[in-house]
């Protein structure tokens, strides 16, 4: 492979979220969602936007935009970074 090419290139990817939850008596509480994975070379699926198309998370074959919601939001970071939130803070468990 030539040098700068996509088959030489690190493929590794993970999309990152973080929420802030600022109580009103000043502190303030932080929780991330990751969801790591690959990126793939040609986009794959017709759902959903931007990067999904292209990545798919560790432990799957499709990518983002190959599945259909939620079984992407199971994966999210965002929904990840959710479900952090409502476990910290009060204790709920969210799908």
């Amino acid at each position: 492979a030539r040098s700068g090419s996509f088959a030489a290139a690190d493929k590794a990817a993970s999309f990152v979220a973080v929420l802030c939850l600022a109580w009103p008596d000043g502190h303030h509480e932080l929780f991330e969602g990751r969801c790591d994975g690959t990126l793939v070379a040609t986009p794959r699926g017709h759902n959903r936007f931007g990067y999904d198309p292209l990545f798919v998370p560790a432990g799957e074959t499709r990518t983002f935009a190959e599945m259909e919601s939620e079984e992407k939001h199971r994966h999210s970071h965002r929904g990840r970074a959710v479900r952090a939130l409502l476990q910290g803070c009060f204790g709920l468990e969210a799908p």
